[in-house]
């Protein structure tokens, strides 16, 4: 394959981990259209994107790196750091947000001392929120590990935080 840069020209990629290979492998060379389903599969694969496998896809599909992490930056979808081992979700939605869910998300921000969107330090707990978890009857909801947890107050927040430490050992 041709290098996509003069600096790719000077030093050669090691190869990308058998798991991304395979992905790789399903998709022609140096064809740009595939860019996006190759970022999907690699974040189904590795739950997020990271420098590395970016560098392997850019490769892969004939583009700069530069080129991989705006469309990775550009569409939500994609995380560029690795989620915790957790992950609750806090949904957003009007039924949610009519009931509370921007108090119950300070709460969690609050007990786990991160902001949505971050991973605890001990990379246990990743904290989100969404548009809607279509769980509006019993708003407002929040989901662990995909599990629902619904009407729920600030004081639920201190509880489930520590039953997933003690469920993790902590």
């Amino acid at each position: 394959m041709k290098p996509t840069c003069a600096c790719q020209a000077s030093r050669q990629i090691p190869s990308p981990p058998p798991a991304l290979a395979e992905i790789l492998n399903r998709y022609a060379p140096q064809k740009r259209e595939y860019l996006i389903p190759i970022l999907q599969e690699t974040q189904g694969c590795f739950k997020y994107l990271s420098r590395e496998a970016m560098i392997h896809i850019a490769h892969h599909v004939g583009v700069p790196v530069s080129k991989v992490y705006g469309v990775a930056t550009f569409y939500n979808q994609f995380k560029l750091v690795a989620p915790g081992q957790h992950t609750i979700l806090v949904c957003r939605g009007t039924a949610c947000h009519v009931r509370g869910s921007d108090q119950l998300l300070r709460a969690f921000e609050s007990e786990l001392g991160i902001q949505a969107g971050q991973t605890t330090k001990d990379g246990l707990i990743t904290l989100d929120v969404v548009a809607c978890l279509g769980s509006c009857s019993i708003a407002p909801v929040i989901t662990i590990d995909g599990k629902f947890h619904g009407r729920l107050e600030t004081k639920d927040a201190a509880r489930l935080v520590a039953e997933i430490r003690k469920g993790a050992g902590k």
